[in-house]
């Protein structure tokens, strides 16, 4: 099965903290990387993924907010200064075309690559990127400001050739992409061998739901519908459900019963309050409610 990983770089909120760093995750999907949010410090917590960041061809950020953007100028810039020349693209909402046009312009005019902005509906649950191996969703959240969470779908895979019955009935190399691709065998004798016994069924498909800063979203659960991993941002514990609805963030009970609602595999929880010293008490409230449930902190490596 080929790699799909989640790499957490920072999983704090506002204020960084000696705990944690501000928002930012790579998603390696079958040796192509995807940056989710840029927060400060990002740079430095990918140096410890051993992966190469020239290798990022999209970036999707979620909203125009400090914690989640603050690492761009200089990301975009040390691209740069490395020689990078292929296109970069960033997706994210309209009003952050300003600020990125500005970094260009102001610390970043003389690059040998182009980037392109990309703006994302953030009142619309919709396709805003495909290749031949993924699919990449808007999801509209509820926050201070416009905000839009990501599905990341892997597209179905082919079957798997069964060997030793192409090598039972001889079948030439030229058939095999046929065969993957639905067809049966006819030999030369003229039986049909049915493509299920020359074939096993592709790999599961898998999925993963990046839903940042945000209030409760009822339609959230059905679109992020049976995905393998549910990022979910866990501000607060319920005892401060005040301080959730007042600045536009979940308690971890909530983020637990939309993964619950969503029947969601697995649900990791981020964007800790710098408030607790202790993530603990967030893992438990959600853990009553969804038990499959883990804390993210930097370094961590979650593979679907």
């Amino acid at each position: 099965m080929q790699p799909f990983e989640v790499h957490i770089l920072g999983c704090g909120s506002a204020l960084p903290t000696p705990r944690h760093l501000p928002s930012a995750q790579v998603v390696n999907l079958r040796d192509k990387l995807l940056l989710i949010d840029c927060g400060e410090g990002t740079q430095i917590a990918w140096r410890h993924t051993g992966l190469n960041w020239q290798r990022i061809s999209h970036i999707f950020l979620s909203h125009a907010h400090g914690d989640h953007v603050f690492g761009l100028p200089g990301l975009i810039s040390t691209m740069g200064l490395m020689g990078r020349t292929s296109p970069l693209y960033i997706h994210g909402p309209a009003n952050l075309r300003n600020y990125i046009e500005f970094t260009i312009a102001h610390f970043c005019p003389d690059m040998d690559y182009e980037v392109q902005f990309c703006p994302v509906d953030t009142t619309k649950h919709a396709l805003i990127f495909e290749d031949r191996s993924m699919e990449v969703w808007s999801l509209p959240l509820r926050h201070r400001v416009p905000c839009s969470g990501y599905l990341i779908k892997e597209k179905p895979g082919l079957p798997h050739i069964r060997r030793e019955m192409i090598d039972f009935y001889g079948i030439p190399t030229w058939a095999i992409n046929k065969i993957k691709a639905g067809e049966d065998w006819q030999t030369p004798e003229g039986d049909i061998i049915p493509n299920n016994r020359l074939t096993t069924p592709p790999d599961p498909v898998r999925s993963y739901a990046y839903c940042s800063d945000t209030m409760s979203v009822p339609e959230l659960a059905e679109w992020c519908r049976d995905v393998t991993l549910m990022y979910h941002e866990a501000t607060y514990a319920t005892s401060e459900i005040s301080h959730a609805d007042k600045y536009g963030h979940s308690t971890a009970a909530q983020a637990a019963a939309c993964a619950k609602s969503a029947n969601t595999r697995r649900l990791v929880l981020g964007h800790f309050s710098a408030r607790y010293e202790d993530e603990n008490v967030l893992l438990n409230e959600a853990k009553a409610i969804f038990e499959n449930t883990i804390l993210a902190q930097e370094r961590l490596r979650i593979a679907l």
